[in-house]
């Protein structure tokens, strides 16, 4: 992946501070390894320096536990001198924030090598190398996300969550009442600026629904014919989403399962692929009679355990699994069976598209996309049928068979050698150890639970 040239990124640096002489500042952001958004922000005199000569930040960024520390055994700290890397800007990506009070504007970098090639430990470089492996075969990929997060109070209780109280009504939700759209006026004032926001930055979000939990709702972004651009709009929808509330007196949450009894946060991705004359190779009027689709879901369903640590990171990622809850524990798939991991729309014969279901709104999407695309051609290439679709409820008739906690989903992300032909095993080394620490960081604290069973009992 090329820089692009200079004259193009100053062209566009010009033409949005022409038309957008208030804006004083730009924050300049790249997404870690968890998803987390970190970087720098500049006054807009230094715009035209970031753009013709990028900006310099240390390689451990990449190297970063969820709470900003960095994982040494990663070798991307104090083993290199904790040295610089060089971030340029990502094109299309200049526009403003609009929660802010000081008018500021957004920039979307990628990590390089001083040299000038991308960097192999930045999520989106990593998930550009299996979107290469489509373009050689002439084929495009058409994704798209679906977010599920919670609205929170600011206020905890006991440092657990709980839902805000309505600006309407005053009074705290505690039904689940899935679709219902009183509970969309409950909170309107907000979710429709998160609408309207993501409309100003040029995300393309479509709507939002509300989900099966208090305060719990999804926003569903349309799909666009480039993952990673896919997986940059929900990156930033994220950060969008969060500011949008704290405007409105309220907090969120995307951790996969913040509430005991309720159902978890999502990040569902639908695909499609286009061949060279942007036909979706998925079509058919009969889907179980579509080999490149057959081959496809395939590939998903053998590579699915190897995918886990990457689509279910953290060790809260597992707690959001549940027959009750619509998440699948198996290697499944089905035509419009939302109990199964893959599921097939079938209402429109040239949407037919995959759906996948695993993933929890904590995964870093550029990851979550790799890992999901690596499959996907791995079957397309070796033609791996999938056995025949689930029909009915998959979770009567599949045992739970996929990693059901992040040590062994780690173990299986490790030893696969089908993952490792698609992201760079020196890339996984690094993820595996950054998520080894947390873990045993984890297993070393003593939670309340064990306090209150143990402590006078035995």
């Amino acid at each position: 992946m090329s820089v692009p040239p200079r004259a193009v990124q100053l062209n566009e640096a010009n033409a949005f501070l022409k038309e957008h002489p208030e804006v004083l500042y730009v924050d300049l952001l790249i997404a870690d390894m968890n998803g987390v958004v970190r970087g720098k922000r500049i006054e807009r005199t230094s715009l035209h320096k970031v753009y013709e000569k990028g900006i310099n930040l240390p390689a451990s960024l990449f190297a970063l536990d969820i709470n900003g520390s960095t994982v040494e055994s990663t070798g991307l700290g104090l083993d290199i001198g904790d040295a610089d890397r060089i971030c340029y800007p990502i094109p299309d990506t200049l526009c403003n924030e609009p929660w802010q009070k000081r008018p500021t504007a957004q920039l979307l970098m990628t990590m390089h090598e001083l040299e000038g090639e991308p960097f192999f430990a930045d999520p989106r470089e990593v998930l550009r190398q299996v979107v290469a492996k489509f373009d050689e075969m002439g084929l495009t990929i058409c994704a798209a996300f679906e977010l599920e997060f919670y609205l929170i109070d600011q206020e905890n209780v006991n440092g657990r969550p709980q839902p805000p109280r309505s600006p309407i009504s005053g009074k705290r939700p505690h039904s689940t009442q899935v679709y219902l759209i009183d509970d969309l006026d409950e909170y309107v004032d907000c979710l429709q600026d998160i609408l309207e926001g993501a409309k100003e930055q040029g995300i393309p979000a479509d709507a939002i629904v509300k989900e099966s939990a208090p305060a719990q709702f999804e926003v569903n972004l349309h799909h666009v014919a480039d993952p990673i651009k896919a997986c940059d709009y929900a990156v930033l929808l994220k950060r969008l989403i969060k500011n949008i509330a704290y405007d409105h007196e309220m907090d969120t949450t995307f951790m996969a399962k913040p509430y005991p009894g309720q159902a978890g946060n999502g990040l569902h991705v639908h695909i499609s692929i286009l061949d060279k004359e942007g036909n979706n190779i998925f079509a058919s009027e009969d889907p179980e009679q579509n080999a490149a689709l057959r081959h496809a879901i395939g590939g998903v369903l053998e590579t699915l355990p190897a995918q886990m640590a990457f689509l279910c990171p953290n060790v809260n990622s597992y707690r959001r699994f549940g027959a009750q809850f619509y998440v699948p524990n198996s290697p499944t798939w089905g035509l419009d069976n939302r109990t199964v991991a893959l599921r097939v729309p079938t209402g429109s014969s040239d949407a037919v598209r995959l759906e996948h279901r695993v993933a929890g709104a904590d995964a870093n999407p550029y990851l979550l996309m790799a890992a999901v695309l690596a499959g996907v051609h791995h079957g397309l290439v070796n033609k791996i049928e999938p056995g025949a679709p689930v029909e009915g409820n998959s979770y009567e008739q599949n045992e739970q068979s996929l990693p059901n906690n992040l040590r062994d989903a780690l173990r299986e992300l490790d030893d696969s050698e089908v993952m490792a032909k698609y992201i760079d095993p020196k890339y996984i080394d690094i993820f595996v150890a950054c998520k080894e620490s947390e873990l045993e960081e984890f297993e070393h604290s003593i939670s309340d639970l064990e306090y209150n069973w143990y402590l006078h009992t035995v």
